[in-house]
């Protein structure tokens, strides 16, 4: 019997961990479990991923690549700044909705890298990472137009924009309109008008 392809082992291992995850939380799922919903051994597990943080951080990166795809695929397209920021926070709106297992699981492990300071260490390390993948996104959003937000900033606000939210939706889904994050990166990105 011929072996899956090793992206073919990883995407499923990948499935298989943030249905379980969500479903009995990051604590409550062992390594085990995510290799048989996903129809392997553990050693497969283990030859793709070097801990259950590393499987984690690997869904963190898939969920931060598809958003910053969405993101993207609005910029590519000929639109002034205000529509594109319009249309980037619709799309991660959207996205807060309909991954609600994701929103919860990183809920779940935001607060075990707080508590555990190992944790903390490689969580911290992956967070910046994913702020300078955002940041490049971010420059091409602000337009050339950094005089007033670089895109570093702006990367960090869109992330605590989009995780604040999250919870706010999670609990109250009609607290948060569908255009609430579109309207405040508009107001972040358009130069206002000088007062005289």
């Amino acid at each position: 019997m011929r072996r899956p392809p090793r992206g073919d082992v990883r995407r499923r291992l990948l499935t298989a961990a943030l249905k379980l995850f969500s479903e009995q939380g990051y604590d409550g799922t062992s390594l085990e479990q995510v290799a048989a919903a996903a129809g392997f051994s553990k050693g497969a597990v283990y030859s793709n991923f070097a801990s259950k943080d590393d499987l984690f951080l690997a869904l963190m990166d898939a969920k931060v690549q598809a958003r910053i795809n969405q993101a993207r695929d609005v910029l590519t397209a000929p639109h002034d700044p205000a529509e594109s920021a319009q249309l980037v926070g619709r799309r991660l709106t959207a996205a807060l909705t309909d991954d609600r297992d994701w929103q919860l699981l990183f809920l779940d492990y935001v607060g075990r890298a707080v508590r555990d300071p190992a944790v903390r260490v490689q969580f911290v390390a992956h967070r910046r990472r994913v702020r300078q993948l955002i940041a490049e996104a971010a420059r091409d959003l602000l337009g050339g137009n950094e005089a007033a937000l670089d895109a570093n900033a702006l990367a960090t606000i869109i992330l605590a924009l989009s995780n604040g939210l999250a919870i706010e939706r999670l609990t109250d889904p009609d607290a948060v309109p569908g255009d609430l994050l579109g309207r405040v990166l508009e107001n972040l990105i358009t130069p206002s008008e000088p007062v005289t």
